[in-house]
């Protein structure tokens, strides 16, 4: 079956669900092309993929009425580390990524494309000094200008080299939102080195934006990748180093002598089954946590989290983490430690319509002494294309209840507990 890459993956790579339930009948998603979908990494063409005329639209996009009329709209504990560690559904704010592509293609069989992205998010937050409800993150931004191709290579055909600004090195777990690497940035590099059978090789060198240009904060960064363990186990070995030049300085006074680096290094095991997936991940960082672009000097982190599903039938499933996420800045009252866990299960009534609940809770244990703790709760109606979780675009009708007791506050003024009542309605798609 032909495979229309550009205007399937374009949508697809946008989308936040770390499983592809179902695809449309006329793609054939492949193995590579489903887990850049699930960890919503750029697309990567290769030289077998046949490409649509014309400028393709795609994007996603959420955005809904999410009413509370609790100082907290939203649910979590303060200080917690794992993204949305209380779980996403029911518990998120409006926003959208919204993209055009071009894709070229040479006689000799090279494959190019230009994409062009522009995104749009903001979410509620309490005011520190005032304890009011305000909202930010309302402009619109570039976050994509790129070209890259593949078949360009002639001792490496499926190599595809890009340059530009990107979505870059950003895997994604979806119950809990989190990016627990994140490099989006600009610069170049390239993707699916074959070394032999064994494994591809992907490595960037890639600039922290400010505005048109760079602040002069950089990152390389590298995945080994399709590193079979077993039949159905896959390994890849992610490394990355950040550094500085003399024009960066973050706080206004840091000399040539002061500039710092870090590095991460992380596995990661996926394992599919009959019934479901599980996927492991292990990263270890110093002197930063999520990306090598904000370095904190003598900070440790550790982040281990197990994400899967399991499909018990065709109208039943559940998802499932836990995340254990210890941030160590040495002699900072700021060391904690993030436990949480989160569970949802999901019923498809029909085609068109199911239900799913999900629960979460949330611990922030500081090495000072106090604990932060949050739960929550969502029950949500959905109507959709078909039963499948993946799904789009998908309308939610949502109840969410839960509390925070945060003993460790930044601002005393505000309650230790605040208790969360929200109603909503959103629709979520990508296309």
């Amino acid at each position: 079956m032909k495979f229309k890459l550009l205007s399937a993956a374009v949508a697809l790579a946008l989308s936040p669900m770390t499983v592809l339930a179902e695809a449309e009948a006329d793609v054939n998603v492949n193995a590579d092309l489903e887990e850049q979908v699930a960890k919503s990494q750029p697309i990567v063409l290769t030289p077998s993929n046949e490409l649509e005329k014309g400028v393709i639209f795609s994007g996603y996009a959420r955005y809904g009425l999410h009413y509370s009329d609790d100082i907290n709209h939203y649910v979590g504990a303060e200080g917690q580390l794992a993204g949305n560690a209380t779980g996403r559904l029911g518990n998120e704010g409006n926003g959208g990524e919204f993209q055009f592509a071009k894709a070229f293609q040479s006689d000799s069989g090279a494959i190019w494309d230009v994409v062009l992205m522009l995104e749009n998010w903001w979410k509620y937050t309490s005011d520190l000094d005032s304890g009011e409800t305000v909202s930010e993150y309302g402009d619109i931004a570039l976050k994509k200008f790129y070209a890259g191709g593949t078949n360009v290579l002639a001792s490496q055909p499926n190599a595809y080299i890009w340059a530009g600004r990107d979505f870059h090195q950003r895997p994604q777990q979806d119950l809990n939102d989190y990016f627990w690497m994140t490099h989006d940035g600009q610069g170049g590099g390239i993707y699916n080195l074959e070394l032999g059978d064994a494994a591809k090789l992907d490595f960037s060198v890639v600039g922290q934006v400010d505005g048109p240009g760079d602040n002069g904060n950089y990152a390389f960064t590298s995945k080994l990748h399709s590193i079979g363990i077993t039949d159905s186990i896959n390994m890849s070995v992610l490394f990355n180093y950040g550094f500085e030049n003399d024009q960066y300085d973050e706080n206004g006074d840091r000399t040539n002598e002061d500039k710092i680096s870090a590095y991460q290094v992380a596995a990661v095991f996926d394992q599919n089954w009959s019934q479901g997936r599980n996927q492991l991940i292990m990263r270890y960082a110093d002197n930063t946590d999520t990306s090598t672009f904000n370095k904190v000097e003598d900070l440790t982190t550790l982040y281990v989290s197990l994400e899967g599903a399991v499909n018990f039938n065709e109208s039943f499933s559940l998802g499932y983490l836990g995340a254990y996420h210890d941030y160590d800045a040495k002699s900072s009252d700021d060391n904690r430690t993030n436990y949480s866990g989160i569970v949802r299960p999901m019923y498809s009534w029909n085609e068109t319509h199911s239900t799913w609940l999900e629960a979460g809770y949330s611990v922030v244990d500081y090495d000072q002494g106090g604990k932060n703790t949050a739960w929550k709760v969502t029950l949500s109606q959905n109507v959709t294309l078909n039963a499948f979780a993946n799904s789009r675009p998908m309308l939610r009708f949502y109840a969410t209840v839960g509390e925070a007791d945060n003993q460790v506050r930044s601002n005393e003024l505000l309650e230790a507990k605040q208790d969360t009542l929200a109603l909503g309605a959103m629709f979520e798609s990508w296309w």
